[in-house]
């Protein structure tokens, strides 16, 4: 009888304990600090794909759990393990494991800033514009010949790029491509509101041939505060059917932005860009056009100057003129101001 209710007695101890342990360590398992512990919050990112060995590899390859055991037990248990999904997400110092399983499984994603200015050529966009984004540049193309083949408001490859009113966006880290660019056109069309529309039509615009004024009038302004009066010189060029002449826009068909100096052998290059051969517009922007240029050339200066030279001070500024007379006079100013300057420098270079 004393051996029954000496082994009674050991039972209940050892069932004891080892509910005691299993109530400790589930405790510890919940409760315990064990993400970041006595480091600083970080962002963890979850890229498209991810496994959840994938996601405990990197948790633990960048020191964010303590004690791996415990949180992967509790992850299969709210079945994250079968739920990865991607993002940026912000883990706090001491979270516990369900704090921090709480982020992770509800999605709370963290929103990441998206800039893109100094783009000449939309091939360029893809690789600044998803530098932050889970979506790849060959992701975001893809988008966008998508985008290009369903469009129905004039859209092309040329002219694609006046899509992208450069600003700073927040997104989503792993917004899809689609999304992205849905957001970029959202953007486009609270820009282009019914006012800045009629604005356009009564200067005899469309807002994408705005876009493409804008870019020659951005790679000619210097300074911006001259931006309405370039606006409206070529304006007067458009209406009068001369040819705008713009030097960037040979830079631009040439494919070279290392040229300093527009000659005249650039002039007789073969291409829809080259506005001294064709009159008009070119068939899209040369480079994407800043809000503050869109909004220069939609409230350009009215005046009759239809020719404008560099000023003879290099300060970037322009002389404009209405006749031919008076432009050449301003030329022959400047180009003697720089052969006064070239034979300075060479004289430097022989001391």
């Amino acid at each position: 009888m004393a051996d029954i209710s000496r082994t009674k007695l050991a039972f209940f101890l050892i069932s004891s304990t080892l509910l005691i342990t299993f109530v400790f360590y589930a405790y510890q398992i919940v409760y315990t600090p064990n993400i970041l512990v006595d480091r600083d919050d970080r962002t963890f990112i979850i890229r498209s794909g991810y496994t959840f060995r994938k996601v405990q590899e990197e948790l633990g390859k960048g020191g964010f759990v303590n004690d791996m055991v415990s949180f992967s037990f509790l992850a299969r248990l709210k079945d994250y393990d079968r739920h990865i999904m991607p993002g940026r997400y912000q883990l706090r110092r001491n979270m516990t494991n369900l704090e921090a399983l709480a982020v992770l499984n509800s999605g709370q994603r963290q929103a990441v800033k998206v800039t893109f200015t100094n783009v000449r050529l939309i091939d360029e966009l893809g690789e600044k514009i998803t530098k932050n984004l889970g979506v790849t540049p060959t992701e975001f193309d893809r988008a966008l010949d998508k985008f290009l083949e369903t469009n129905t408001e004039g859209f092309t490859k040329e002219n694609v790029i006046s899509l992208f009113l450069p600003n700073t966006y927040e997104v989503y880290y792993n917004v899809l491509p689609e999304e992205l660019i849905d957001r970029m056109h959202e953007e486009y069309n609270r820009f282009w509101d019914e006012e800045r529309q009629s604005q356009a039509k009564a200067i005899g615009l469309t807002p994408l041939e705005i876009s493409t004024l804008a870019s020659i009038v951005q790679a000619e302004s210097v300074k911006q505060e001259e931006a309405p009066i370039i606006a409206g010189l070529y304006i007067n060029r458009l209406k009068k059917g001369i040819p705008l002449q713009a030097d960037p826009t040979l830079v631009f068909a040439a494919k070279d932005f290392t040229i300093k100096r527009v000659l005249n052998e650039h002039k007789e290059i073969d291409s829809p860009y080259n506005t001294y051969k064709n009159a008009g517009l070119p068939p899209g922007p040369i480079n994407m056009p800043q809000i503050a240029t869109l909004e220069a050339v939609l409230n350009y200066q009215q005046h009759d100057y239809i020719y404008m030279c560099a000023r003879e001070d290099f300060s970037g500024f322009h002389n404009f003129a209405t006749t031919l007379t008076e432009h050449n006079r301003n030329a022959r100013r400047y180009q003697q101001a720089l052969t006064i300057e070239i034979q300075k420098g060479r004289a430097a270079a022989r001391k």
